[in-house]
C-alpha cells in the first residue's frame, strides 16, 4: 500500500487574514492545512464548473447555427458516447 505523501509549502498572508483563517478553521475544528485544502478543492471545483459552462455555451450557439431540434443533438451525444 502506498503512503500518503505530503509537500510543505509556505505562503504569505496579512497579519489580518491569518487571523481570520485560524479562526474560521478554528470554528470548522480544522487544521489549518485541512482548512486550505478545502479552500484549493472549492477552487478547483468552481473552475471546472466555469469550463463546463463555457462549453455547454458554445454548445448551445452551434446547435442554434445549425438549426438542430433537442431530439438530434441528443442522437449525437448519444453517439459520441
Amino acid at each position: 500500500m502506498q503512503s500518503r505523501q505530503r509537500v510543505v509549502m509556505t505562503i504569505s498572508v496579512p497579519s489580518d487574514t491569518a487571523k481570520e483563517y485560524r479562526a474560521i478553521a478554528k470554528s470548522k475544528g480544522e487544521s489549518i492545512s485541512q482548512f486550505f485544502r478545502e479552500i484549493f478543492s472549492f477552487y478547483k471545483q468552481q473552475k471546472l464548473e466555469g469550463e463546463f459552462y463555457k462549453l455547454q455555451q458554445y454548445g448551445a450557439k452551434k446547435a442554434k447555427v445549425l438549426k438542430l431540434t433537442e431530439k438530434e443533438i441528443e442522437k449525437l451525444i448519444f453517439e459520441g458516447r
